[in-house]
């Protein structure tokens, strides 16, 4: 069983920055394949980023240069800092993990974390 924490989530401006952060708790956490996930109103959850064990890294077209996905095994945290923000991507950014294996979509995912609002004005 694991419980996923998110904070960080708020308003910014087009081109700003922030950093979202999920925080973990169980055990084996660094055995879990780590993502981001997003839904804006009225659309679908979509995967934003994922990281894997040792780090291997993969990002949505829609975010590629912009977002850099992390994690710290020691302190059971993932991380997603999100830089020259567009209004397209506001949504609430959800953490999710699967046990192993990197999730195919938002059906794969074993467990989610509540989500967190982000919201980007032009």
């Amino acid at each position: 069983q694991v419980e996923l924490v998110e904070t960080g989530g708020g308003s910014v401006q087009s081109g700003g920055s922030l950093r979202l952060s999920c925080a973990a708790s169980g055990n084996r956490y660094s055995s879990y394949c780590m993502g981001w996930f997003r839904q804006a109103p009225g659309r679908e959850r979509e995967g934003v980023a994922s990281i894997g064990n040792p780090s291997s890294t993969s990002y949505a077209d829609s975010v590629k240069g912009r977002f850099t996905i992390s994690r710290d095994n020691a302190k059971n945290t993932l991380y997603l800092q999100m830089n020259s923000l567009k209004p397209e991507d506001t949504a609430i950014y959800y953490c999710a993990a699967k046990w192993l294996w990197c999730p195919s979509g938002p059906s794969d995912v074993s467990y989610w974390g509540q989500g967190t609002q982000v919201t980007v004005s032009s």
